[in-house]
């Protein structure tokens, strides 16, 4: 969640008067920073990952779990334990710095992040496993002793009729909370001024509650309505991520639930724009793939849902479209027919590039004309001009009145207010305000996994993932509608396993089918990874941090193709068929989640590009190994060997011996759920299907 401002926050009726004034000092900061930046380099790879957790309060008396509402009593000791010299001395020498710790949405999270951004360094991915064991271990010790951290995507009884959820319990009040809604009270919000003030806004400027509806998951004794027939889930293999008309639903009313979701986000330090650019695009279609992978959100308001993941219960959180936006009036006091909420999935690619094709932006996605023309005017091209135009066609959710007027040349307040609550799957970061911190992206749509061996993993993958996109220069364009309708199919029920997604067939450029590629370089050297692929591990970028070879990187000219990839599933064969593209059909295709993350004849999946790229790199053979643990996980996980925690969490509970068969969570299921999901972390439980046999959670010791 970041710094947060301190000021007297403006209600709805006064905010929204002083959305054009935002909106104009706005553009302006944004330009007054691209000049400042558009031709400059930052940095090289610096990254960072995020973690939230959930504060669990364990009645074992009663055999309940709740949600312990202390973030503010929990965050004032973790801020002190930081600077602690005792606490120094414990810390894992390969934790360059002490954690961070910051406040989220729900009064019963903590998010953490790195003392410091981690490097591309190999040496530092194997490291970060035990930055994340650390960070929870400091959590816990700072906890009262019926208190647990866990990393659960959503609290299975949240918002549940008795209000027994909170610890202590939180009264729902729909005449006089900021939500109003009829299931959660005020004590869930943080209360810092900003989020009860979001919260209300959001609510007013949509003109009611916000509405949020799952499937559920009919099982054999589900009480239906009266005189509805609906198959049972267990034998419905696929059942839509939107409930039906006429079938029964979740419902959800308040902001909470869906900001009350705990996520992983990796957000990476760019080259300069263009890589920012390039990398933003080619993760937009990777999403909804991620999405499946982790998916790991079953059950909500105490009730087992028909889909795995929570990216609609949040999408329709902070839903603060008109009834004209959402097209159900016509237009008459709102601009714009708007199709999605501001949490969604990305509309526009960004990219300068000449791949980056009319035909992919084939969604309705509204731009403000006069911010971008006002862009355009300054030197932009249209592509960045109209992603720009398009986020701003939201109002500013919350102002508060003592930084209404603004030094533009100091500030990006007025930007931030908007950018920062369009809430998508990737978010494309501007440099802050007198800071070395470059062009950044934000991938954000990854489920927070159970242990950090997974979190761990997925953070390891996504990384090496963007290196290989940049290095190999791949092209990952589609139709954005596909794009769209992959992000639905990836939260349905046991996706990663039943599900097919849109995925473009040929990654590779044009280029390579006219090289000899079992010798060429990856990219020329002027163009490789971080403009520097001579430098240690292809990562740094020779500003202040040396020349050095220390773990026998490649060569001048730049990495050269793997020989696992010169084969039948090759980037010779792949190269080759691009000239058969014509005749062998369309782009895009449907693929199960093993071949677009493991391949398949012709495409070496996601796995294949990350492995090359790790081939590519001269390091040692331990070093390898040790990250090859963790992406062993992502390409089981893709291959049906190992569940998602989504498909644990849900046979836990129908497994349990309290479960009647009625989709209803109680409250010791979901008690016995987080002693679990404790002991699994710190591997005192085994659950193979899940991790792989060789799992032994946090007890080891760091790499």
């Amino acid at each position: 969640m970041g710094l947060l401002a301190l000021g007297t926050p403006l209600d709805w009726p006064d905010t929204k008067p002083l959305a054009e004034h935002i909106r104009n000092h706005g553009i302006t900061q944004f330009l007054n920073t691209w000049k400042r930046w558009k031709d400059r380099s930052g940095e090289g790879l610096l990254w960072g990952d995020e973690i939230e957790y959930l504060v669990a309060s364990m009645d074992t008396a009663q055999h309940k779990a709740y949600l312990s509402l202390r973030q503010s009593e929990i965050l004032e000791k973790l801020q002190h334990a930081t600077v602690d010299p005792a606490l120094e001395k414990v810390k894992p020498e390969s934790c360059r710095k002490m954690p961070t710790f910051h406040p989220e949405y729900g009064r019963f999270m903590i998010e953490s992040t790195p003392g410091c951004p981690y490097t591309g360094q190999l040496s530092d991915l194997v490291n970060v496993e035990c930055d994340m064991r650390f960070r929870r271990k400091i959590i816990r010790s700072h906890l009262l002793p019926h208190e647990l951290p866990i990393t659960l995507t959503s609290w299975p009884r949240l918002g549940v009729e008795n209000a027994q959820f909170t610890d202590p319990p939180s009264y729902p009040d729909p005449e006089h909370t900021s939500s109003k809604s009829q299931y959660v009270g005020q004590l869930i919000t943080n209360p810092h001024a900003r989020f009860p003030t979001l919260t209300a806004n959001i609510r007013q400027r949509r003109g009611s509650l916000v509405d949020i509806r799952l499937p559920l998951f009919i099982d054999e004794h589900t009480k239906l309505p009266e005189g509805s027939k609906v198959p049972l889930s267990r034998t419905n293999p696929k059942t839509p991520a939107r409930p039906q008309p006429g079938t029964p639903y979740i419902h959800m009313d308040a902001m909470g639930f869906g900001m009350g979701c705990c996520c992983l986000q990796i957000t990476f330090q760019a080259w300069d724009v263009g890589e920012a650019r390039s990398v933003y695009d080619a993760l937009v279609p990777v999403a909804p793939i991620m999405l499946a992978l982790t998916a790991a959100a079953p059950a909500f308001r105490g009730r087992l849902a028909d889909v795995d993941a929570r990216w609609n219960v949040i999408s329709a959180a902070v839903d603060d479209r008109t009834e004209e936006e959402r097209g159900l009036k016509p237009l008459k006091d709102n601009k714009y027919r708007i199709p999605k909420s501001r949490y969604d999935s990305v509309s526009l690619y960004i990219a300068n590039d000449e791949r980056n094709k009319p035909e992919y932006s084939d969604i309705s996605a509204p731009i403000n004309e006069g911010v971008r023309q006002r862009l355009l005017d300054a030197g932009l091209d249209d592509k960045l001009a109209s992603h720009i135009g398009h986020l701003f066609i939201r109002d500013p959710l919350v102002q508060f009145s003592e930084t209404i007027d603004q030094n533009d040349e100091e500030s990006m307040d007025h930007f931030e207010n908007i950018q920062s609550t369009n809430w998508q799957t990737v978010r494309f970061k501007p440099p802050p305000v007198n800071s070395d911190i470059g062009w950044r992206v934000e991938f954000r749509p990854m489920e927070i996994q159970m242990t950090d061996f997974e979190n761990a993993a997925f953070s390891i993958f996504i990384v090496l993932l963007t290196r290989a996109i940049i290095s190999f220069k791949l092209n990952f364009y589609m139709p954005i509608s596909q794009v769209d309708e992959n992000m639905q199919r990836a939260q349905e029920r046991n996706a990663a396993r039943a599900q097919s997604f849109f995925f473009r067939r040929h990654v590779f450029p044009n280029e390579l089918s006219t090289y000899d590629l079992d010798s060429r370089p990856v990219s020329p050297p002027s163009e490789s990874l971080n403009g520097s692929m001579h430098e240690e591990n292809g990562f740094s970028n020779g500003h202040g941090h040396g020349h050095g070879h220390a773990n026998g990187t490649a060569n001048g000219h730049g990495a050269r193709t793997p020989k696992h990839l010169r084969s039948s599933n090759s980037f010779s064969s792949c190269a080759s068929l691009l000239e058969e593209e014509a005749e062998e059909g369309p782009e895009v295709v449907a693929m199960s989640l093993d071949e677009v993350i493991n391949g398949r004849e012709g495409f070496p999946g996601l796995m294949g590009v990350v492995n090359a790229y790790l081939n590519s790199i001269n390091t040692d053979i331990a070093t390898k190994c040790k990250i090859r643990t963790y992406l062993d996980l992502i390409k089981m996980r893709a291959k049906g060997e190992l569940i998602t925690p989504a498909a644990w969490i849900r046979n836990f509970f129908t497994s349990h011996p309290e479960y009647k068969g009625d989709s209803m969570v109680t409250d010791g299921m979901q008690a016995d759920l987080v002693a679990a999901v404790d002991a699994l972390e710190k591997g005192e439980l085994a659950a193979p299907e899940l991790l792989g046999k060789d799992y032994v959670g946090s007890g080891r010791e760091c790499f």
